[in-house]
């Protein structure tokens, strides 16, 4: 088959063309100024590795004919010289995946996929998130990874987009994690330790064992943080078990047991223009005063079944779980009335779980019969919430609100995928979700009972093809909806402290349309190019923010457009490089404000301004080179341009200039069944000034939230391992 550019085409020619090229990307950089208000080539060698599976659409298929954006990390890219404390270090490098690390374990980092997610300000909203096939999105749509430990990962699968269809509630996006599994060896143990700036430590120790049919992993890890930011320290430990019974490959049975114990995670809050000029790394009065922190407890349980038959080629996976949450949150927030030193302590007991199951099959053994999947989720959610005045972060007996809050989710769906010939791919999918919040008032002294019951169901679809014109040739495209409720935290949060829910916030729905093309334009360059549109109707949108405490309200109509690019090329036998960008325009086309002035309410019309949090332009180039057989050398540069971070389009961040450069060396010494893997980084290598998060619509402009300059980390990793 002949390739747009010849294999004979040399090393070096190869290398000049992509460095030429990939600068040219980073152009349209958007100065703003400050307002005053499939088969790939493995690059330690030669090896061509097979086609990448995925299953993140919930059937297995090559990743190279799912008809909608998609794209995996693997683990050499997720841990190798990494410091593994997040999901920016390597979801970014994913075309159209947006991670802001705000620096703040209090409140975690934010993921935006094509306007999903943009609104967080705190944890993971709109983006279906799952580990190991376990959800860690709840039923109401707000997803917590405190049980994902980022150095256990083996990869990270990613499906861009609306994909309600197949998995309900909040999936504007999807993000699949995978943890390590044993390997062939009876038993191998590896140990890592590495300390950096800002008194940052961490040490994980990971067991694999295996003997017949059985294998386990056993992780533990704890991470430590003084800070770069006042009021900003962190203590996080986690444990991650699973045990693995697979007398067959057509059967497999996993219990897994998870367990996180994260004492210290201060908020440092975001800060103005005013306060950054003079400190950057100062926190607001009250996050100090009232000590903000979000002391963290949780434990996960699932088992997963899985089994295979000859006949009709059919898959039964089910998966039970079940999560417990203990939240000890002191606010920095004050409680409704004259001003005070008393903060608001949050506690919450929570209890979640529920059942995944879907059966696949494909009536015939002829590949162009239809293969069908169905099957339905349900889950529960269950909040015990207690709200009390505090003091020095530290509750008194002045309850402010006491209320049980449950969330009840069941989501029957049919997918089918047919492949009338052996080009063509044709995927649809349909679902129904029930969801239904209901809140206990168990707190009576105001003389008024808010308990109530807010049911919010929806039915989704999405279809899209896929063609095969040639390997370097393959377009797809697909118009899909999704839709996501209000969280319970959005729901609760009302100014005054008002108990019960919010009942004028209804969901947001959204209707999307994407085309895309991906291929290999050589036998050493891949590419990917998609262009998406979204419509989304009642958006929801976080109007005000109060020291960290956010409220919430439904815009008319926000329309998201954009167009994302991957370029990963391997000029030579020991480079791999690649780009992804991202252009996206989010707007408000309908979106009416009401407002208090002076006594009288006032309507403010923001049609045509931009939503806050998101940059139009998005870059990461990364290098990845192997100058010698045991030494890696990593190299990532991000771009970002400006971005405005109120709805009014008042407060601009300005772009990040020439760029942020993290560069990372690791060398690997192995001797017979021991190895040894130093490694060293240094993040922000130019010592930027930048900002790398805002806090959307933040009370008195506290957007910002800073980022470090240059810091470093050392690290050391010995192996051994047993034969069998």
């Amino acid at each position: 088959m002949p390739h747009i550019l010849s294999d004979r085409v040399a090393p070096t020619w190869r290398v000049a063309l992509v460095l030429a090229v990939l600068p040219a990307l980073a152009v349209a950089q958007e100065p703003a100024p400050r307002d005053t208000a499939r088969a790939r080539r493995d690059t330690t060698g030669v090896q061509v590795l097979p086609e990448l599976i995925t299953t993140v659409t919930r059937q297995e298929e090559p990743i190279s004919r799912v008809p909608q954006g998609a794209g995996v990390v693997e683990r050499r890219d997720i841990v190798r010289g990494q410091s593994t404390l997040g999901p920016d270090e390597f979801l970014n490098n994913i075309p159209g995946v947006y991670v802001q690390n705000r620096y703040n374990f209090s409140q975690g980092q934010r993921i935006e996929i094509r306007g999903a997610g943009a609104r967080a300000n705190f944890g993971i909203r709109g983006i279906k998130v799952l580990l190991d096939g376990v959800p860690q999105t709840l039923p109401d749509g707000q997803s917590q990874v405190t049980n994902v430990e980022w150095g256990l990962l083996e990869r990270a699968d990613v499906l861009r987009g609306a994909a309600s269809a197949i998995y309900g509630n909040a999936t504007g996006g999807v993000v699949a994690y995978q943890s390590l599994t044993a390997g062939p060896e009876a038993f191998a143990q590896r140990v890592r330790g590495q300390a950096g700036s800002f008194g940052s430590t961490k040490w994980q120790a990971i067991s694999t064992a295996r003997m017949g049919d059985f294998s386990g992993v056993l992780s533990v890890s704890r991470f430590t943080w003084d800070g770069f930011r006042q009021q900003s320290a962190a203590d996080q430990r986690l444990l991650n078990f699973s045990t693995t019974w697979a007398p067959s490959e057509r059967t497999q049975l996993d219990l897994r047991f998870l367990a996180a114990d994260n004492p210290l995670q201060e908020n440092p809050g975001a800060l103005n223009y005013r306060e950054y000029d003079a400190n950057p790394d100062s926190a607001p009065a009250n996050n100090i005063l009232r000590e903000a922190n979000n002391a963290t407890q949780q434990q996960q349980g699932s088992l997963s079944f899985r089994q295979r038959w000859t006949k009709w080629s059919g898959e039964l996976q089910v998966a039970l779980f079940g999560i417990n949450r203990d939240v000890a949150n002191p606010l920095a927030t004050g409680p409704a009335g004259p001003p005070s030193v008393n903060g608001i302590y949050n506690g919450i007991d929570r209890r979640s779980g529920g059942v995944r199951a879907s059966y696949a099959f494909r009536p015939s053994d002829d590949f162009r019969v239809p293969r069908f999947t169905v099957g339905f989720d349900f889950q529960k959610l269950r909040d015990k919430r207690l709200n009390q005045r505090s003091v020095s972060g530290e509750p008194i007996d002045s309850i402010l609100l006491q209320q049980t809050e449950t969330v009840t989710e069941v989501g029957p769906f049919a997918a089918v995928r047919w492949t009338p010939n052996e080009r063509l791919v044709l995927d649809a999918g349909a679902r129904y979700d029930w969801v239904t919040f209901t809140v206990q008032d168990e707190y009576f002294d105001d003389g008024v009972d808010n308990s109530g019951e807010l049911p919010q169901n929806s039915l989704n679809g999405s279809f899209g093809a896929s063609y095969f014109a040639s390997e370097g040739f393959i377009p797809y495209g697909n118009v899909s909806t999704s839709f996501e409720t209000p969280t319970t935290t959005e729901l609760v949060n009302q100014p005054g402290t008002t108990g019960g829910f919010n009942t004028s916030l209804d969901p947001q729905r959204t209707l999307a349309f994407e085309l895309g093309v991906r291929g290999r334009a050589a036998s050493w360059l891949d590419y990917s190019v998609d262009g998406f549109v979204s419509r989304v109707t009642d958006a929801i949108v976080q109007y005000q923010e109060v020291s960290g405490r956010g409220y919430f309200t439904n815009a008319g109509e926000v329309r998201n457009a954009g167009v994302e690019l991957n370029l990963t090329a391997t000029p030579a036998r020991q480079v791999r490089t690649f780009v992804s960008f991202r252009y996206a325009n989010y707007e408000y086309t309908d979106y009416k404000l009401d407002r208090a002035a002076g006594g009288t309410v006032v309507t403010d019309t923001l049609d045509g301004n931009r939503v806050p949090g998101p940059p139009r332009f998005f870059t990461r180039f990364g290098l990845r080179t192997q100058p010698v057989p045991q030494l890696v050398i990593d190299l990532d540069h991000t771009l970002s341009s400006s971005l405005t971070a109120d709805d009014f389009n008042r407060i601009w961040v300005e772009n990040w200039g020439a760029g942020v450069t993290n560069l990372r060396a690791s060398w690997q010494q192995q001797w017979k069944d021991f190895d040894l893997l130093p490694y060293a980084g240094v993040n922000n290598l130019w010592d930027r000034t930048y900002i790398g998060s805002v806090l959307v619509n933040g009370a008195l402009e506290r957007v910002l939230e800073p980022s470090p300059r240059r810091n470093f980390f050392v690290g050391l990793e010995l192996g051994f391992r047993t034969r069998s």
